[in-house]
């Protein structure tokens, strides 16, 4: 099967007629299905010029207006649920379920959306002095580039897109080239919710259009969402442009578990956490950190059961867990990672390399692989590993958990399972992490509450979600204003300063 994959700009789809390409498969069974054109510069210059005329025009949009077409896109992102699942789950290699979970989260991040009017009202103070009113406007920055990656093709392109243009922005965005359909289908349904042309604009492309858009003189604000070099790559270029950057980027999430928690809900929460989706997330659990010698020893062997009963298959295998990772390349890392771990000591439990999945002998399948016995001196505590590879750490104190957790670079997500409020109070004030869960597996804050970490997973003062997100697409506009009586004198000129008016 060949898919048609182009741009889309100013209402229209293009078929791309650019010298270089991509190629796109499916991971379920390696089988190249599409290719992929990369924008030229001249591209996204006509990407650019459409979203900044539709930018002024729907900047003055009313807030009625801009709220109807929100409402309408729930209503068809609702209604193309098993179309963007199906597309998700061929190009990412996700199972339908998951991709089904995954549009779930998108339409509450679009019901947020609708709250704009709210989350950007201004400040008023009537007679500040001399019969001066003093108030602030948040109008929007004009043109948004979004950069979004291949593991949530529709979920982070909606809560990152849809309250800018929510709040009168147009868009311009790059999806992953690895899952470039989806963004096609959210293109045409932002159409027919009645959303101007111009006012979304997707160009298909790699690094170089990543580049192009950072030093593009049009795009007023940067939205990323990637790994960790590349947002800061992403971050330190365009704010050296002089734009505004919010970039979201990895994870090492641990989960700690203390000796009186629920040991059962705690091992099913850390396989689920942490497996499904192949890993793929940002969010992932990446390590569990059980408090004391006998708490690992009791909970490795829970996990290691349900580990084992985990099933990989084709993401439209109705019976599998979690499916294949995205591409050939990142099955290699990730293999590699689990050869590393060994050699530097790790002591290998469940081992899913050269995993076959019958029919699909040629799929990038990883099986759940489990280490106990990591150490922060090896590569799978200190990097994030985007696939089915998790570890057990054992540290000898709800002191030392913290600080294993707090020495690592990352701050995106961190986890704890107990019955003592003392605990988990410690946890919640003392843990640097953006998102925290209490015996919560995936501390992933609803669609109304602001998304990022902190440290080095979010460059940036911007949240990808909640009341910040309308805040970073927005800019204030502060107003002075006087009006005087019909009657009154003219003031004499008065060269002191005077700050009452």
């Amino acid at each position: 099967m060949t898919l048609s994959i182009g741009h889309f700009i100013a209402g229209q789809a293009e078929p791309g007629t650019g010298e270089r390409s991509g190629p796109v498969f499916n991971p379920s069974t390696g089988e190249e299905i599409a290719r992929c054109p990369y924008a030229s510069r001249a591209t996204l210059d006509r990407a650019v010029a459409a979203a900044g005329e539709a930018a002024r025009q729907w900047g003055r949009a009313s807030h009625a207006t801009r709220q109807a077409v929100i409402f309408k896109l729930r209503e068809l992102v609702i209604a193309n649920t098993d179309l963007l699942a199906e597309t998700i789950g061929r190009e990412h290699g996700k199972t339908l379920a998951d991709a089904k979970g995954e549009i779930g989260r998108a339409v509450e991040g679009i019901e947020f959306a609708v709250n704009a009017p709210q989350v950007t009202k201004g400040e008023f103070a009537a007679n500040v002095g001399g019969d001066i009113d003093v108030f602030s406007l948040r109008v929007p920055i004009g043109v948004v580039g979004a950069i979004t990656p291949f593991n949530f093709p529709i979920m982070v392109p909606a809560v990152m897109m849809t309250m800018a243009v929510s709040v009168g922005n147009a868009i311009v965005w790059k999806p992953s080239e690895k899952v470039p359909s989806t963004a096609l289908i959210f293109a045409r349904l932002w159409q027919q919710a009645g959303l101007p042309d111009g006012v979304f604009n997707v160009v298909q492309g790699d690094k170089d259009m990543v580049d192009a858009m950072l030093e593009h003189p049009g795009i007023a604000g940067v939205s990323f969402v990637g790994s960790t070099a590349v947002g800061e790559y992403v971050y330190q270029k365009g704010t050296s442009h002089n734009k505004r950057v919010a970039a979201f980027t990895g994870g090492k999430n641990h989960m700690l578990v203390m000796p009186d928690a629920d040991l059962e809900s705690a091992a099913s929460a850390f396989v689920s956490a942490g497996f499904g989706s192949a890993s793929q997330r940002c969010m992932a659990v990446s390590l569990l950190l059980p408090v004391g010698e006998e708490t690992a020893d009791r909970l490795r062997e829970l996990v290691l059961q349900k580990t084992r009963a985990l099933h990989i298959g084709a993401y439209n295998d109705p019976r599998a867990d979690f499916g294949a990772v995205v591409s050939l390349q990142s099955k290699q890392a990730v293999e590699r990672a689990i050869g590393t771990c060994i050699e530097q000591g790790g002591e290998l439990l469940l081992d899913g390399r050269g995993l076959r999945v019958p029919g699909h002998e040629n799929g990038y399948y990883i099986g759940p692989t489990l280490f106990d016995r990591v150490t922060t001196g090896m590569e799978l505590y200190q990097q994030e590993i985007f696939g089915p590879v998790r570890g057990i750490m054992r540290p000898a104190s709800f002191d030392e958990a913290l600080a294993i957790t707090n020495a690592h670079e990352y701050g995106n997500g961190a986890v704890i399972f107990t019955r003592d409020g003392k605990s988990a109070h410690r946890f919640m004030h003392e843990i640097e992490s953006g998102m925290i869960g209490v015996n919560v597996p995936v501390p992933l804050p609803a669609g109304f509450f602001n998304f990022g970490g902190l440290r080095r997973s979010k460059f940036g003062e911007g949240h990808l979600y909640g009341p910040d997100a309308a805040r970073f697409y927005t800019k204030i506009k502060t107003v002075s204003q006087r009006w005087p009586e019909p009657d009154q004198q003219a003031a004499p000129v008065s060269l002191a300063f005077n700050p009452k008016g």
